[in-house]
């Protein structure tokens, strides 16, 4: 048997926080930086994501910090907590990376860390990932989430090819959380103001109402998996689009942190796949 190639490392980086800005009463946009950036290997995808490190308050971790270490040596309450965020964009030549975060009050770890952090502190991050960009070829293109892909749905548009038709929806709090974006000429972006009502609620009523264009599409599904589930159904089963043409996936889940969801994410999207995998894809 042949041997299996080692494991990758996890490339550790570390980063300052150059400034912050408040995006809305709800989006905080943190700015990382300095010269351990340089080289960064990120700017190929628009839905790159870091994994921000946070250590658990009086545990001393060793220098250099090493997290194949940590988690070997050390008990596992004591790893740090990981929480993962998307990168909203990063420019090679200033070596700054953006990162905007969705703050509820106290509630959560990363949340209220962009709230009160100051520049000239440290993070630590794994990453980047990544595997998602706007295919040039395409002859349309669906982008569609809450707030937590609004990131990367901002991204995706500024790479969009002039011309192309797009329909991008994003269903935020209210009117107060809409953001100005740079998008394509003749794009504009359906905002849904969700108020009371459930989360992906409005959204996938928003993409089943849609006419959808002929010809080839590239959807980009993503934010609370329960309407992820939903709109993978719609867009999977019903409409029939290939699987290699979509990315959709659940990035949090109503009821669980993320420690809680990532745990259970692989089996979640496993199941998911099996129920909704359509019949003409499964015959012999």
């Amino acid at each position: 048997m042949a041997d299996r190639p080692a494991r990758k490392k996890p490339e550790i980086n570390r980063a300052q926080v150059l400034r912050k800005q408040r995006l809305t009463p709800h989006m905080m946009r943190v700015v990382l930086g300095g010269d351990s950036l340089a080289g960064l290997a990120a700017g190929d995808c628009t839905d790159h994501y870091i994994k921000l490190l946070f250590p658990v308050e009086g545990v001393t971790y060793p220098e250099p910090f090493d997290i194949q270490a940590v988690r070997r040596d050390m008990p596992r309450h004591q790893w740090p907590v990981t929480r993962t965020y998307t990168v909203r964009s990063w420019d090679p030549q200033t070596c700054e990376l953006t990162v905007d975060f969705v703050i509820h009050g106290d509630e959560g770890l990363a949340g209220p860390w962009a709230a009160n952090v100051q520049p000239g502190e440290e993070i630590l991050f794994l990453g980047p990932g990544g595997a998602y960009a706007p295919d040039p070829d395409a002859d349309w293109h669906l982008l569609a989430g809450d707030e937590s892909a609004l990131p990367a749905i901002a991204a995706a548009l500024e790479r969009i090819p002039h011309g192309v038709p797009v329909h991008a929806f994003v269903e935020v709090a209210g009117p107060e959380e809409q953001q100005e974006l740079r998008v394509p000429e003749g794009v504009e972006v359906t905002w849904l103001h969700r108020g009371a009502a459930p989360v992906g609620e409005l959204l996938v009523a928003a993409v089943r109402a849609l006419d959808f264009p002929r010809g080839d599409l590239q959807a980009f599904v993503h934010g609370e998996a329960g309407f992820v589930k939903e709109l993978r159904r719609l867009l999977r089963v019903e409409r029939e689009v290939p699987r290699e043409r979509l990315s959709i996936s659940g990035y949090w889940r109503l009821g669980h942190n993320e420690d809680g969801w990532q745990a259970s994410k692989k089996e979640w999207n496993a199941q998911v796949e099996a129920e909704q995998e359509p019949a003409s894809a499964s015959a012999p």
